[in-house]
């Protein structure tokens, strides 16, 4: 998959294009790359997505931004399996922010990224101030050279797909609805990096997971299952401020890996969330921290159990 950045882009001939911030990649998204990716097989084209670095809301309004879903590399890779070649991604900036509908269509969409195919969401808004829709944009793909089209919304169990609704599920410890939208586990993906140590000294030695953003979309501990040594790795992960060791404030992802030794520092790993177990809590020292610790890592093993009777009773093939 080949990645441009900034803007403005060199023609690297044409394509077929869909445009959006596709943070999280839920399965509205993937089904509307699916969609994107057969047409441009159908016109002989590659299949591309023009996204944008930061998010428009961060830059307009950054106290009141959403939590991120995914780090740039973590929507880069999920982007690539779904099966696009190619990702513009766009420097969201002010200069930027002011292309009227008419710029951003005839110089980004056409010249620069020389889409012949575009399709879009059924709530698309672009240009300066959110000037322009899908009618606007079938009305400039007319003039510039593109044919534009719009897709309906995908729904889940009655509910609409969308970032926003992973976020609200994740924010409440939902796992299974947030994994359901998603179409996936939610994850994070991360070095291993050195840390305090202090997992080691209590007897639950931990991986210590660089987090990119300081307001991931949820906190608490949960079970987890962890991907890039190997086979999977069942564990019990932490994500939060860890108020009875920490008082930085500093977001942490702490990882304890059941049943496995080995030096892993400097490791890419992805963790994958499959249950919440319980929100984050001050304790008034080590000694009870440590036995919740141990009673969380027996709920970790439980419900991995559960897990897998649930899931021989409803797949009975020997």
């Amino acid at each position: 998959m080949q990645v441009f950045r900034g803007a403005p882009f060199r023609p690297a001939g044409p394509c077929a294009l869909t445009i959006g911030n596709f943070d999280g990649l839920h399965r509205g998204h993937r089904a509307m790359l699916d969609r994107l990716v057969g047409e441009a097989k159908r016109l002989g084209l590659p299949a591309a997505v023009l996204t944008f670095e930061p998010h428009p809301r961060e830059l307009f309004t950054p106290d009141a931004a959403p939590a991120r879903l995914s780090s740039l590399r973590e929507k880069l890779e999920l982007l690539r399996d779904a099966g696009i070649d190619r990702v513009y991604l766009a420097h969201f900036n002010r200069p930027f922010a002011s292309l009227s509908a008419e710029d951003f269509a005839g110089q980004i969409v056409a010249q620069q990224i020389c889409a012949r195919y575009v399709l879009v969401g059924d709530d698309f808004r672009f240009g300066k101030a959110r000037s322009g829709d899908n009618a606007r944009l079938a009305e400039l793909g007319h003039q510039f050279g593109f044919l534009a089209e719009a897709m309906p919304e995908i729904s889940v169990d009655g509910r609409r797909a969308s970032s926003t609704a992973v976020r609200e599920a994740l924010a409440r410890g939902d796992m299974d609805s947030a994994n359901q939208l998603l179409g996936r586990p939610y994850s994070i993906s991360g070095r291993v990096k050195h840390g305090r140590k202090l997992g080691r000294e209590i007897g639950f030695p931990t991986a210590n997971i660089q987090v990119k953003h300081n307001r991931p979309p949820l906190t608490g501990i949960f079970v987890v299952e962890v991907h890039g040594l190997g086979a999977p790795i069942l564990g019990a992960a932490s994500l939060g401020l860890q108020p009875t060791v920490d008082q930085s404030g500093r977001m942490s992802l702490e990882v304890h890996l059941l049943d496995f030794t080995g030096d892993i520092y400097g490791q890419h790993l992805r963790v994958d969330f499959l249950h919440k177990l319980r929100d984050e809590v001050k304790y008034a020292g080590l000694e009870p921290l440590v036995a919740q610790i141990k009673l969380d890592v027996e709920n970790t093993r439980a419900y991995y159990r559960e897990r897998h009777h649930s899931e021989r009773i409803s797949d009975p093939r020997p």
